[in-house]
């Protein structure tokens, strides 16, 4: 008899151990710390009496003692001698049947016991538990991928949208994984993908949404050539050489504008690497996407003659007011200077941040502007 009495007086409470081991469990399994689960469990707790007690206010409490390993939960009632809300007060003569001493005006805690819950109260305490559960996991989950904004990251590519191509990849690992959208204006033109296919992105932002963290991914934004410089080139990772600027029309070509403050330390060639090893990694993971590397020089008309490369410039006039100016190039190198389609003027006057109009050298000087050279100025704009 003495042990179905002991046994007895353990359904006034949870299974401490087991409550105080699941959570440890939570802890270890999702990464999930174990203070916020007790506060979501509590409130869960609390939530699942209140909803089988109308009336009940701020008066319901949970006490977890893990160093005891128990978790009980109480009710704290006002002594009173008229009782209006039973669920918060109790009557004088009440109170004294639980405690003798108790007077008028005092607190007392009244001990539930969880067998009194309910089916639907049990289930509620659930829902909530889990929810909790959840926001810690979509909460560590932006916390880990919002720090790598940015950043270069590996994924796997784990769907393709057969009518728009827009391709889904799991990035990370474990627990702290998640899904992002690689949408069909972030991909390069003429690259195919493949379930399973493992896929270099740039990380562009994370966003908190309703359905966990959303990881915005891109393989045309110029920071992912800039990240694979960095990689790749020890210069630029321990900032010896700097990164000025970046243009670029993705699986094209791109320009990339770099600069020094080591007179020792010649910045494309380190770029470049012994025999073109450094440059050529890139291009291979761009998928043979061409890439001018070139000087960058607080001199505007230095830096806009670097830009044209690889055309050869005879003279840079510019004017700051609008920031444009004029180029002459030889006339055996104007269809070099402007590329083909416009693509080299166009990506020189986006690194640059200049207005080009480039001109043969056979032109007259007071030439007026060509319709051919407003629409490059136009292009540029529309491009910014």
């Amino acid at each position: 008899m003495p042990k179905k009495n002991s046994k007895a007086q353990k359904t006034n409470e949870l299974d401490g151990a087991e409550f105080f081991a699941a959570i440890d469990l939570i802890e270890k399994e999702k990464g999930i710390p174990k203070s916020y689960m007790l506060e979501k469990i509590t409130q869960a707790l609390v939530s699942a009496y209140k909803r089988d007690h109308e009336g009940v206010g701020d008066n319901v409490m949970v006490d977890a003692n893990e160093q005891a390993g128990t978790v009980r939960m109480y009710v704290k009632k006002d002594v009173v001698e008229t009782v209006d809300n039973p669920c918060t007060e109790m009557s004088l003569a009440e109170a004294r049947e639980k405690l003798p001493q108790v007077s008028l005006g005092d607190v007392i805690r009244i001990e539930v016991k969880t067998r009194d819950f309910g089916r639907i109260a049990a289930q509620t305490a659930r829902q909530v538990i889990i929810q909790g559960m959840r926001e810690a996991e979509r909460g560590m989950i932006y916390d880990e991928f919002s720090s790598k904004e940015h950043e270069i990251l590996t994924g796997v590519v784990t769907r393709i949208d057969p009518r728009s191509g827009a391709a889904s990849l799991r990035i990370g690992s474990g627990s702290e994984a998640t899904e992002a959208f690689l949408a069909p204006g972030e991909q390069v033109r003429g690259e195919s993908y493949t379930e399973g296919m493992r896929l270099r992105v740039y990380v562009v932002e994370v966003r908190r949404s309703t359905k966990g963290p959303q990881v915005l991914i891109s393989r045309t934004h110029p920071g992912l050539v800039k990240r694979l410089f960095e990689m790749e080139v020890p210069e630029i990772y321990d900032g010896t050489v700097e990164v000025k600027s970046i243009a670029r029309e993705a699986g094209s070509r791109t320009k990339l504008a770099v600069w020094s403050a080591d007179p020792n330390v010649d910045p494309i060639g380190a770029c470049v690497g012994p025999r073109g090893q450094r440059v050529n990694h890139i291009v291979e993971e761009l998928k043979g996407e061409k890439v001018d590397i070139i000087k960058w020089s607080e001199d505007p008309a230095a830096y806009v003659a670097a830009a044209l490369a690889p055309a050869d410039v005879l003279s840079v006039d510019t004017q700051e007011e609008g920031k444009s100016c004029r180029v002459v190039v030889p006339d055996d190198q104007l269809s070099l200077a402007i590329g083909k389609e416009g693509q080299n003027a166009r990506l020189a006057a986006k690194l640059t941040g200049w207005k080009i109009d480039i001109k043969p050298a056979s032109a007259p000087a007071e030439e007026p502007e060509a319709e051919g050279d407003m629409l490059l100025e136009d292009e540029e704009q529309a491009e910014e």
